[in-house]
């Protein structure tokens, strides 16, 4: 089989040009994507395995990424948890009840990934299959969860949020519930992620999309132990971690000693400071702005992807993506263009 750029730059080995992936990069700019939300909601989307995997696929196909991210979402552990999700459209997730008291982190079921999201490790083991016949092991599959904070961060919230004001209450007025729903939501992702790996997730994302909220003091008292029980714990599974957030500018060095093989960074600090900071015993990933993909002109766009390349300065271990994920907006073109611009401009 072929050697997977992704995973070779996971382990910082040298690659023949910069593997490249986008978060979101199955979704709604893709009118194959849209042509099924047509049909299907989110929720029959990620629990119809035979559609998460096609939804999946679809990039892979269109774009030759050198890694697909399997097409779920992070609160799809809501519902075996015990609680109720809804999509509401123009306003987003809708988790209910609340978790805001120690007699609700109790309610909360502690539940085996396989019997409670059997639909998710089986569109794993679909994807895996079609990779392995169209690419012969140059695609590498990503399974993914959200992290404890930006998990528990909906839960009490009840859906997104602005400021995380429930949250943070919760954290600094009754912390020792706060541990209780970390310890659990912690215990509940690491076997999320570990069954995924058995299915036959080759490498594994930890998302911690809303922990720029927090400051770094409050970061490494109330987050950092519990990111870290999970990545330690897949430590056994001998497959890579990618440890992502967004707006940890201000404490990577916590946020690298919470652990994670290749460390994501958003494009609010220059790639090459952000490597510096986390250290060059990490690979990383990053970090073009979503919108500047959007909404870049054609030598805009391709002077920004060599700004990212150059950050890298060719150093092995660099995985090209976005700082968060691609927006509805995004030009299929666009996409497409940075692809190419990354496998001509990419180091070799």
């Amino acid at each position: 089989m072929a050697a997977s750029r992704f995973l070779e730059a996971c382990a910082r080995r040298p690659v023949d040009a910069t593997p490249v992936w986008f978060m979101r990069q199955a979704g709604r700019y893709m009118a194959e994507y849209r042509a099924l939300r047509k049909r299907y909601s989110i929720l029959e989307l990620c629990e119809r395995p035979e559609l998460a995997a096609e939804v999946t696929l679809q990039p892979v196909r269109r774009f030759g990424v050198d890694a697909a991210i399997l097409f779920a979402d992070i609160l799809l552990p809501a519902r075996p948890l015990g609680l109720k999700l809804d999509f509401v459209r123009g306003e987003g997730p809708a988790l209910s009840p609340p978790i805001r008291a120690r007699r609700d982190v109790e309610r909360l079921r502690d539940f085996d990934p396989r019997q409670g999201l059997p639909y998710v490790l089986e569109a794993v083991r679909i994807v895996r299959r079609e990779l392995a016949a169209t690419s012969g092991g140059r695609v590498a599959l990503i399974g993914f969860a959200g992290a404890p904070f930006t998990l528990a961060s909906y839960l009490v919230e009840g859906g997104s949020s602005g400021h995380y004001f429930e949250t943070k209450r919760m954290m600094y007025q009754d912390p020792k519930t706060w541990r209780a729903l970390m310890e659990k939501l912690s215990r509940v992702t690491a076997r999320y992620l570990e069954a995924q790996i058995e299915a036959g997730a080759q490498a594994v994302q930890l998302f911690d999309s809303w922990v720029g909220a927090l400051s770094a003091a409050d970061y490494r008292r109330f987050v950092l132990p519990y990111s870290r029980y999970v990545l330690e714990s897949l430590r056994a599974c001998k497959v890579p971690t990618i440890h992502f957030g967004t707006g940890t500018s201000g404490f990577l060095e916590e946020f690298r000693e919470a652990g994670g093989d290749v460390i994501g960074v958003d494009w609010r600090i220059p790639l090459g400071r952000a490597w510096k900071k986390i250290g060059y015993g990490r690979a990383i990933q990053g970090n073009l702005d979503p919108v500047v993909l959007a909404c870049g002109s054609g030598s805009e766009l391709r002077d920004a992807v060599r700004a990212v390349l150059k950050e890298a300065a060719g150093r092995a271990g660099h995985i090209f993506n976005l700082g968060h994920g691609i927006l509805p907006q995004t030009p299929v073109e666009n996409v497409e263009a940075v692809v190419g611009w990354v496998r001509k401009y990419g180091a070799a």
